[in-house]
């Protein structure tokens, strides 16, 4: 009756179980996985948010298959006075409700059934799921680790194949924290011209830097087709106002028909409501208020962890440069999986075990960094106390 594509375990994991299990028994568990940015105590400019959904305009229905030009401009003024990209043109824009559905967008552009995409590993799990929503075949590549993540480009050689179609780029990684950087660039792009591929570029995370380095958009990389990714879920910490888009750069000649066939199928849907595409601009605004806070919080915490972790010896941080997660290596006495559940069972503590995010091996832990410093300080202390990890 039903579809292979959806034939996915349904069922509860162990991980789950035990958290809903210590919540049933009056549990205070303290979550180091806070993804919700409006549920960890951000002061939010209300009344200007609100203000900006007052406007006639949102009356009046004037469907536009990229979404409204006036959001659109929006978007790209972002990235000119946020990330310094001047030659942006809101044609090249294509506004989605999501970023996953601006990734179903793209799978379908380019891929037929059963075709493939490069996909970074350690990464977000998300992708699996839409992968096989739209009948694609993930293949991946690792990051590799050496007082830094890496990009493996001989693992990447390898993993082409007659069937792939693109490479997918989290910059900078969610959970690693870790941007292409400058040197890597260059060897991407002709990999990409070498193979005929694209670029996916997932960006949500890139205005959250931790080392003061400005990382350029691929907004701007005019040397390989590339897709852009990002909205207002991050930018502005507003989740709920389902706001995304994907930018088109690359050679003329591939940009315009990409466009175009990106043109129909946002046509299709239309899925962009109309009143968050003429409150845009004010939404966008928000960011440099809630950017600065976000920042602040990272950073408070990531030094609280390091604080605690130089108490110790069995675990560390391995490298981060940008995002809202800590990535921890610890002892390997068990699985990750056994290990957190141990962690909300013995200690009332939530952290995410490697495997959610493909980690090549057991010994990982991954902390959100967003999460409340008193919650985050003091389920660190409770981690760093259990035997398994200490």
């Amino acid at each position: 009756m039903f579809s292979e594509r959806t034939n996915w375990r349904l069922s509860q994991n162990r991980y789950t179980q035990a958290i809903e299990e210590a919540r049933a028994r009056g549990a205070e568990l303290l979550d180091l996985t806070a993804s919700n940015p409006t549920r960890v105590g951000l002061q939010y400019n209300a009344a200007q948010i609100i203000s900006a959904f007052e406007s006639p305009h949102m009356l009046d229905y004037d469907p536009q298959a990229k979404g409204l030009l006036s959001a659109r401009q929006a978007v790209a003024g972002y990235y000119r006075d946020a990330h310094g990209v001047r030659d942006l043109d809101a044609e090249r824009i294509v506004l989605t409700t999501s970023t996953s559905e601006g990734y179903s967008f793209v799978f379908r552009l380019l891929c037929n059934a059963g075709d493939e995409l490069l996909v970074p590993k350690p990464s977000y799990p998300l992708f699996e799921f839409l992968a096989d929503l739209q009948d694609v075949k993930l293949v991946p590549y690792p990051l590799i680790y050496d007082h830094g993540w890496q990009m493996d480009f001989p693992s990447l050689e390898a993993a082409v194949t007659a069937r792939t179609r693109g490479v997918v780029i989290v910059h900078p990684n969610n959970p690693t924290g870790s941007y292409i950087e400058p040197n890597e660039l260059d060897p991407l792009n002709a990999f990409c011209r070498s193979h005929g591929l694209s670029l996916i570029v997932d960006e949500v995370f890139l205005d959250y830097g931790l080392d003061q380095k400005r990382r350029a958009s691929f907004t701007a990389n005019h040397d390989a087709l590339t897709f852009t990714l990002s909205g207002l879920s991050k930018i502005s910490a507003l989740p709920q106002m389902k706001v995304a888009w994907v930018t088109t750069s690359g050679p003329s000649a591939e940009v315009a028909e990409a466009t175009a066939r990106l043109d129909v199928i946002a046509d299709t849907y239309l899925s962009m409501s109309a009143p968050i595409q003429w409150a845009m601009p004010a939404l966008l605004d928000q960011r440099k208020n809630i950017q600065r806070q976000l920042s602040h919080r990272v950073e408070t915490n990531l030094a609280e962890l390091d604080r605690q972790l130089a108490q110790q010896t069995s675990c560390q941080r391995l490298n981060v440069d940008g995002g809202w997660c800590a990535v921890l290596r610890v002892p390997v006495t068990r699985s990750d999986e056994d290990l957190a559940i141990e962690l909300v069972r013995k200690k009332s503590v939530i952290v995410h075990p490697g495997h959610f995010y493909d980690f090549p091996s057991d010994g990982y832990l991954v902390l959100s960094l967003i999460t409340n410093e008193d919650e985050f300080s003091t389920g660190t202390a409770r981690l760093l106390q259990l035997p398994a990890t200490s």
